[in-house]
């Protein structure tokens, strides 16, 4: 296999999908169950079926298990073809729990989803800051500034003093290689022009490896074309000329704060759909948190948790060849925009509809599609 193929996930011996699903906290317990009712309905009208397992994590999970993330969740997930994870809100959780890596963080490094994906494009229906953006940002999600990700043991941050901070900022040329060949892998399927993201005027050695190293890695991919910003610069670029990009890819830091920005340009955070993903692994999880002032009210926005198990199918029909599953992936998102282009949307995006309406709609939009 070259460099530039894709490595192919392993295909279930049956033609069911497998897909781990966890809740979360806040909304999730809402949101998330919208998501696993669309993608059933979606994967039917295409022919196949999906199995859910439901897997203790969270708030939940510390109440039965007295851990948010047991070995049995991480145990189960090894066996399934997918997985969706809710938001989870673990800095309210008790005790020391709130200090330890999130469980989110927990899957991540045991399964090394090293690559984040994050689509921000403009919705009908949905008041777009900037209506022409379509872009992906394909963020390094292993290393980097985050202290959750750059330490085998321990924590990135650290003082020597109260009164003096540190943080450690890890790039490698391994990291990066592997999420400039993801993004390029993608651009093909797109507009075949990639944006690398750095700060090598100022962080030379690190963010400037970084974006040496995509330079390098592009060359293989000769039909793509490839330009460089510094971040700030990046910034400016989307708020002023959003439609200029296609795939932007950076490191850990750099790409959760573009990709949050790009989110409110297309209109919300609550439309930000995103992956988690190895070459033979993933995970859908929407870019949002778990909002707990509104858990309960039946008013959140499933479109971001539900986008993201869109592109979950889609990620899985990408490396097993299956059109069945990209088509019901196709289904979910013609579905979705159907009903937000209906003007049929939660209270976040400026509509009346409750999350059982607004899941209602796709699920009657997918029956007639």
């Amino acid at each position: 296999m070259s460099s530039t193929e894709s490595p192919r996930a392993t295909v279930s011996s049956d033609e069911r999908l497998r897909i781990g699903v966890m809740h979360g906290d806040g909304i999730g317990p809402e949101i998330v169950p919208a998501a696993v009712a669309v993608a059933d309905a979606a994967a039917a009208r295409s022919g196949f079926g999906i199995d859910w397992r439901e897997l203790p994590f969270g708030a939940a999970a510390i109440d039965t298990h007295g851990t948010p993330i047991p070995d049995q969740t991480l145990d189960a997930l090894s066996g399934m073809d997918l997985w969706v994870l809710g938001p989870h809100d673990s800095a309210a959780y008790p005790g020391g729990f709130a200090a330890d890596l999130t469980p989110g963080g927990v899957i991540r490094k045991q399964f090394d989803l090293f690559a984040n994906l994050r689509p921000s494009r403009a919705l009908p229906g949905v008041a777009a800051t900037a209506p022409g953006i379509d872009i992906l940002i394909a963020r390094e999600n292993s290393e980097g500034l985050y202290a959750d990700r750059n330490m085998a043991v321990g924590s990135g941050e650290f003082m020597p003093t109260p009164d003096i901070a540190l943080s450690v900022g890890v790039i490698t040329r391994a990291a990066t290689e592997r999420i400039a060949h993801e993004a390029c892998r993608a651009a093909r399927g797109r507009s075949r022009h990639v944006t690398i993201v750095h700060k090598a005027n100022v962080l030379r050695l690190t963010t400037g490896l970084f974006r040496d190293v995509c330079r390098e890695v592009a060359a293989e991919y000769p039909d793509v074309r490839v330009d460089d910003f510094h971040v700030d610069a990046m910034a400016a670029m989307l708020v002023r000329r959003p439609a200029d990009f296609d795939v932007v890819v950076t490191e850990n830091l750099f790409g959760d704060i573009l990709s949050d920005l790009a989110g409110e340009l297309a209109g919300s955070l609550g439309i930000a759909a995103s992956v988690n993903c190895s070459s033979r692994q993933a995970m859908a999880q929407a870019a949002h948190g778990a909002a707990p002032d509104i858990a309960g009210q039946g008013i959140a926005n499933p479109v971001a948790i539900i986008g993201s198990t869109a592109m979950l199918l889609r990620w899985y029909a990408g490396r097993t060849g299956r059109s069945d599953v990209l088509e019901a992936a196709g289904r979910i998102d013609a579905a979705v925009a159907a009903t937000l282009g209906a003007r049929v949307s939660t209270r976040d995006l400026g509509g009346t509809a409750t999350t059982a309406v607004f899941t209602e709609k796709v699920l009657a939009n997918i029956a007639d599609s």
